[in-house]
């Protein structure tokens, strides 16, 4: 019977043996009709072209949100509407956050230096955190502003303006945070995604001055200030989201959808019998991964060298956005890192009784 089972074994690692080899060729003649670089200065193009487009995306942005911040200021001056100035400034503080991201984007462009080994991208954290500081102050500001004209009434005027200048707030920003989010989340930046989402949010609120016209028409008086207390409950949630956002990215959260894709991926290269870790994080917008693999143990040098260079090579060519990958090689008697320590004292050990 242990015969029988031990064939049976055989036959099972045998398969799986040639599933891996199938699953080689495919994967070496998909590599020969649509080649890819490993090259430096390659990654850097990519890393660059994201930058570019990141940027592209502010500065639009921020003209658009301009645009309708200063439409919208013309109609406070004449009406005097406490929720309008609330959509009003809270549009102008959405605009100016495109300048820290800006500066974020041009700023992760640098080369990695001997002090900054892995380069500068988490400058766009950095953007996130003073995004999330900006979106706070603009929710004071609109309190303030509402709140003061509850104690202090004041008769509105210019309603179809007001009621107008409302709705031109929900398209400008309407319309930035499609493309905003669009972008971000195709370069992989948390911090542009999440300024899209303020902006869309700010869209919404928008429809608040609209609602506040509409009260002061009836003879609400009340109505306007009202509305600018619902924008800034509006604002307060927009902060809990863009604040969990940036607390994810600086916490070095990952989507584990994206870890199990990397694991898998590893999994698939011939020559690779486990994964003893695996490591995902954000540098910026862009991914790097550090991994352990196991391999037999009476390869050569050079072939478990080629073998964690095809594993680099697949993770960067197969996980979104992931543009550096460290990979360790185990052998398969000592997999993981926990042998480590052991080998290298007795390695040291053996090295002090022969010298």
């Amino acid at each position: 019977m242990a015969g029988v089972a031990d064939h049976g074994k055989q036959e099972q690692e045998h398969e799986h043996e040639h599933e891996h080899e199938a699953r080689g060729r495919k994967q070496r003649l998909k590599h020969l009709l649509t080649p890819h670089s490993h090259d430096t200065a390659d990654k850097v193009d990519d890393a660059l072209e994201t930058s570019r487009d990141g940027l592209r995306a502010l500065w639009i942005s921020l003209a658009g949100l301009g645009v309708t911040a200063l439409l919208q200021a013309l109609i406070v001056a004449l009406s005097g509407s406490v929720a309008l100035l609330g959509d009003t400034v809270h549009n102008v503080a959405d605009a100016l956050t495109a300048v820290p991201l800006a500066i974020a984007f041009w700023w992760g462009r640098r080369a990695a230096t001997r002090a900054y080994t892995y380069g500068f991208g988490r400058a766009e954290d950095l953007a996130g955190i003073l995004i999330v500081v900006v979106i706070a102050a603009s929710a004071v500001a609109s309190a303030w502003f509402a709140v003061d004209r509850l104690l202090n009434p004041r008769t509105l005027t210019h309603l179809p303006w007001v009621a107008a200048a409302g709705l031109i707030g929900f398209a400008g920003n309407e319309v930035v945070a499609r493309y905003r989010i669009a972008v971000g989340r195709r370069i992989g930046s948390a911090a542009l995604v999440a300024d899209g989402l303020h902006a869309r949010t700010d869209g919404y609120t928008s429809l608040a001055v609209v609602l506040a016209a509409a009260g002061a028409w009836l003879g609400w008086g009340w109505a306007d200030p009202v509305a600018g207390l619902a924008i800034t409950a509006a604002i307060a949630f927009v902060l809990k989201d863009a604040a969990r956002e940036v607390y994810h990215r600086l916490m070095d959260r990952v989507d584990p959808e994206l870890v199990d894709r990397a694991e898998r991926e590893l999994r698939a290269v011939t020559g690779i019998r486990g994964v003893a870790h695996l490591r995902l994080r954000w540098i910026g917008h862009h991914l790097h991964a550090e991994a352990g693999i196991v391999v037999d143990a009476d390869l050569s040098l050079l072939a478990a060298h080629e073998i964690a260079a095809d594993a680099e090579h697949q993770l960067t060519h197969r996980v979104p956005r992931l543009t550096g990958a460290t990979v360790h090689v185990d052998p398969a008697s000592h997999p993981g890192d926990g042998h480590h320590a052991a080998l290298s004292h007795v390695r040291r050990e053996r090295l002090t009784a022969a010298g």
